[in-house]
Parts: structure tokens; sequence; C-alpha cells
């Protein structure tokens, strides 16, 4: 048993859950679809419209299968922030979850976020407040640049444009307690979080997803300093699995980035 495991750590944990045996079979089923290619994938009791299969089922995976979002609060009402809600699976997990929550979803991307507004309502999902603007560190708009799946981001040049943007500190301000702060965003991580560092104080859950572009300094150094002077506590996680890493520097031979990784804080 122990050595089945070792070498079969992934596909041991899969089938030890029923979302993870879902997983096994949406890997079959979807993942070899051809890429960046729209069309409805159903999965648990939603019909979901999906831009890309195989960035959907990393998605099933995070969300459903890990349930890396779960949190803990004391409340029956939390209030959850989802600042970069892709296509909606965050929101399905969390009004599942927490089915009296308060849910503020933001998402940058125009085509996104209409695929974002489809999926919530074709599958009844209710009571999100979607914001169709970027988070940013001021609400004069960001340079976009559209990207495929969920490749969307302030450094790809595809397609790139302005949209809306909205200062997150002054979101976190005008709020008492933030239960839940999902941050994925794709790159604008740090300077979003740097801008509310004073604004975090009753945030109890942090989520982001931090990336570092090549030919960009690397800034995970101040976010993990901006977690430890407001008392959080922290894990830092990365699905990438590189090896040789000395050698192998880029992220799944990304053109853009060379690391993400996935930071958990918490109040403890």
């Amino acid at each position: 048993m122990w050595l089945f495991k070792y070498l079969f750590t992934n596909l041991y944990r899969a089938l030890q859950t029923a979302n993870g045996r879902r997983l096994l079979w949406l890997f079959l089923r979807y993942a070899n679809r051809p890429r960046h290619q729209s069309g409805v994938i159903p999965f648990l009791r939603y019909r979901f419209d999906v831009p890309d299969a195989l960035s959907f089922v990393w998605q099933f995976k995070e969300i459903f299968a890990d349930e890396s979002y779960q949190f803990n609060t004391t409340t029956p009402q939390p209030l959850i922030i989802d600042c970069g809600a892709n296509i909606g699976t965050s929101l399905a997990y969390f009004r599942q979850t927490y089915p009296q929550a308060r849910i503020v979803a933001f998402e940058a991307d125009p085509a996104i976020g209409a695929v974002l507004t489809r999926n919530l309502q074709a599958n009844g999902i209710t009571g999100v407040e979607v914001i169709n603007k970027a988070v940013w560190i001021n609400d004069d708009g960001l340079d976009f640049g559209t990207g495929e799946a969920d490749a969307a981001s302030m450094f790809s040049e595809a397609g790139r444009r302005r949209v809306p943007s909205v200062r997150l500190r002054d979101v976190l301000l005008r709020e008492t307690r933030v239960d839940m702060l999902k941050i994925d965003i794709e790159g604008a991580e740090t300077d979003v979080l740097l801008d509310c560092h004073d604004a975090l104080t009753n945030v109890q859950n942090l989520f982001i997803e931090y990336h570092a572009y090549i030919g960009h300094p690397q800034t995970l150094g101040g976010i993990v300093n901006l977690l430890e002077q407001n008392g959080f506590r922290y894990y830092i996680d990365s699905n990438q699995a590189r090896t040789r890493p000395l050698v192998n520097h880029r992220y799944r031979s990304n053109d853009l980035m060379d690391l993400q990784l996935n930071i958990y804080a918490h109040r403890p």
C-alpha cells in the first residue's frame, strides 16, 4: 500500500473522494481536446460554457477536488471577494459551500466576463455581484491584454486595450469584515496588495496566485513581508513539480512566466 501511494500519489488521492474520481473522468473525457476551443462541459449539477477544456479541468481539480478555497468562518453570512473570477468555477464552489454568503466578483477580461455572466445565469447561481472591471491600484483604467483561456493579463500584448479598473483598497476599506479574499489577477497581485497594505486588517482568509513574468522583477518577497506585517500565517504551494530547477528555468515551457505559486494566508 505504501509503495502504491508513493508511486501513484496523485492517482491514490484522487480515488479517495467523489470529486477526485470525477476529476479523473474529466481528464479522460476533455483534457485531450484541442486547446482554446469553446464548448459546454457538464460537471456536478452544472453545465458551463468553457473557452478551453484543459484549463477548466485544472480549475475543477484546484477548486472542487482539492477544495483549495475552503475556509473556516464563524458567521453564517461570510463576505467573499473574488478578484479574477474567470468563468465562474470558483463562484459555483463558493455558493455551493457557503450558501448564505455575500459574494462580490471582479473580472477584467470583457470576453471572459461575458462567459462568466452566462454561466451564472444558466446554472441558477444567484446572489453574486459581478463587476466587469480590473482590480487595480486606482480607478483610472488599466492597459490589459486579452489571452486565450486564462492567459489574459496586464503583461499580455495580444488584443491589448484599456479596461475599467477599481481600486481594491477602497473596496476593502468599505467593509468591516472580509471572510475570504481571493486574488488571481495574473501578475497585478503585488502592486494591488502593496497598495492595500493598510486595508487588510479585516481580511480573515486570503488566497493569492502569484505570477512572475519573464523580463520583470520577481516580487514574492514583498508579498511575504506584507503578510507577516499584517499578522497572517501563510502556506506556499506550487503545482509545477519542476525537476532540475537550476537548469529548467521555465514554467511549463511558458514563454511569459517562469514561476507561479499559490499562497494561502489566514489569521490565527
